[in-house]
C-alpha cells in the first residue's frame, strides 16, 4: 500500500468527518415535566455548557386582566385567584386594598388582623409547595410527601373557612365573605404549634444533604446589581442579601405593630433562595402567632351599605336586605373616578394592582404587576455560562406560577 494511500484511509478525520464546533440549540418544553407550567425555555448548549437562554411565554393564553375589565369588581375579584392558584387570599388581598384605597373605605382592626393571619399561613403554604416540588426536582421523594402533608392541613383549613380548598375569593371589598367558623383559631394555633417540628425534619434531610449542598451551592447566582436591574423582587432578591420587603418598608393592613425579621441571604444562589424561604416560613408562623394572640374584637365588615352587602341572615325575613343583597350583587358599586397603584409582599415577591377607574361599576383598567413575570426573565442570568445539568435546579428556585405571568 501507498503511503498516500494510508493517509487516506488511516486518519479518523477522514472517517468521521470533521468535528462539528456550532451551538446546539434545544427545545427545553412546553410539554417538560420540570418546568413548573406550560413554559417554553429554547437553550444554546456548547457540549453541557449553557450559552444561552430564552424564556418563551404565552401557551396559556387566559387574558385575566382583559376579563377584569368587562366586570363588576365583585365579579373580578375571583379572577385573582386564577392567576397564582398556589396563594389565592395574597392576590384577593392585593386587588380589594386596591379597590378599597380608591373607595377611600376605612377596614375595622378585627379584620386587618384576620387578612395578616390568613395571608401568611397561605405563604408557608405557597413555600411549602416550592419546597416539596424543588426537592422533587433534584430527587428528593421524601421532602415532597413531607411538604405536601402540611400543606394539606392549611387547605383543609382553607376550606373550612371559605368553602373551597384552593380558589377561596375569601377576601372581599370591605371585610371578608363570612365570619370565621368556631374552631377557626384553635385549627390555626394546633398548625402553628406543630409545624416547628416538621420544618426541624424538612431540615435534617435537606440543608446539611451532601448532594443537595452539591447541586445548589454556588450554582444559578445572581448579584443584587442584576436582580434589581431585571426587577426581581421577593425572595430571590433578598437571597442576594438586598434587604427589600414590602411588609416593612411600605406596611399595610397592619404589619408595622408585628415584630418578625426580613431574612437575607448573601451570595444569591439556589441554596440561598432556600435558606431565605426556610426562615421565612418560621418567621410568617411568627406573624401569625402574634396575629391571633392580638386578634382584637369587633366588626369584621366595613360600615359601606353601598359596597358591603347586608348580613345573610337578614335576606330569609327583611325584603330591604334582600333588595340590597341583589343590586350589590348584579349592578355592582360605583367607585370614585381616579387611579392607583397598590403592592403587597406575596409569596414570590411584589404583587401589584394598577387600576383606573372612571366611576362606573367596572374597572376601566386593570394591570397587575406580577412577581413571577420578572422573576423568570431572571433564569439567563442565572444559568448563562453554567451546566445544562443545573438549569432545571435554577428554574425550580424561581418558584413561579406560569397563571401569574400569561395573565
Amino acid at each position: 500500500m501507498s503511503a498516500e494511500a494510508g493517509r487516506a484511509a488511516g486518519p479518523d478525520r477522514d472517517i468521521l468527518g470533521p468535528i462539528r464546533t456550532e451551538t446546539m440549540t434545544l427545545n427545553m418544553g412546553p410539554q417538560h415535566p420540570s418546568t413548573h407550567g406550560v413554559l417554553r425555555v429554547v437553550l444554546d448548549l456548547e457540549g453541557e455548557t449553557v450559552t444561552g437562554c430564552r424564556p418563551i411565554i404565552g401557551y396559556l393564553h387566559t387574558g385575566i386582566e382583559k376579563n377584569m375589565e368587562v366586570k363588576t369588581y365583585n365579579k373580578a375579584l375571583p379572577m385573582t385567584d386564577r392567576m397564582d392558584y398556589l396563594a389565592p387570599m395574597s392576590n384577593n388581598l392585593g386587588f380589594v386594598l386596591a379597590v378599597e384605597k380608591l373607595l377611600g373605605m376605612e377596614i375595622p382592626r378585627r379584620c386587618q388582623y384576620l387578612r395578616v393571619l390568613l395571608a401568611e399561613i397561605t405563604r408557608i403554604q405557597s413555600h411549602l409547595v416550592w419546597l416539596g416540588t424543588h426537592a422533587l426536582d433534584l430527587g428528593a421523594m421524601t421532602v415532597f410527601l413531607y411538604a405536601f402533608r402540611e400543606r394539606e392541613a392549611i387547605i383543609k383549613i382553607f376550606e373550612k373557612i371559605s368553602g373551597v380548598r384552593m380558589m377561596t375569593s375569601y377576601f372581599r371589598v370591605g371585610g371578608v365573605a363570612r365570619e370565621p367558623y368556631p374552631e377557626f383559631l384553635n385549627d390555626c394555633l394546633a398548625f402553628l404549634d406543630d409545624f416547628p417540628s416538621k420544618m426541624d425534619d424538612y431540615e435534617e434531610l435537606l440543608t446539611d444533604n451532601p448532594i443537595f449542598r452539591y447541586r445548589t451551592r454556588g450554582v444559578g447566582a445572581m448579584t443584587a446589581d442584576q436582580a434589581i436591574g431585571l426587577g426581581v423582587t421577593g425572595p430571590l432578591l433578598r437571597a442576594c442579601g438586598f434587604d427589600y420587603d414590602i411588609r416593612k418598608k411600605e406596611p399595610y393592613l397592619t404589619y408595622g405593630e408585628f415584630d418578625f425579621e426580613v431574612p437575607l441571604g448573601e451570595t444569591g444562589d439556589i441554596y440561598d433562595r432556600y435558606l431565605v424561604r426556610m426562615a421565612e416560613m418560621r418567621e410568617s408562623r411568627k406573624i401569625a402567632l402574634q396575629a391571633i394572640e392580638g386578634m382584637p374584637e369587633g366588626p369584621l365588615m366595613a360600615d359601606d351599605p353601598k359596597v358591603v352587602p347586608p348580613p345573610k341572615e337578614l335576606l330569609a325575613h327583611d325584603m330591604e336586605a334582600l333588595i340590597h343583597h341583589f343590586k350589590i350583587f348584579t349592578e355592582g358599586y360605583h367607585v370614585p373616578a381616579g387611579e392607583v397603584y397598590l403592592a403587597i409582599e406575596s409569596p414570590r415577591g411584589e404583587l401589584g394592582y394598577y387600576i383606573v377607574s372612571d366611576g362606573s361599576p367596572q374597572p376601566y383598567k386593570v394591570k397587575v404587576r406580577a412577581p413571577s413575570f420578572s422573576n423568570l426573565f431572571s433564569l439567563p442570568e442565572m444559568v448563562l455560562g453554567g451546566l445544562f445539568g443545573d438549569v432545571v435546579a435554577a428554574m425550580g428556585s424561581l418558584d413561579i406560577v406560569l397563571g401569574e405571568i400569561d395573565r
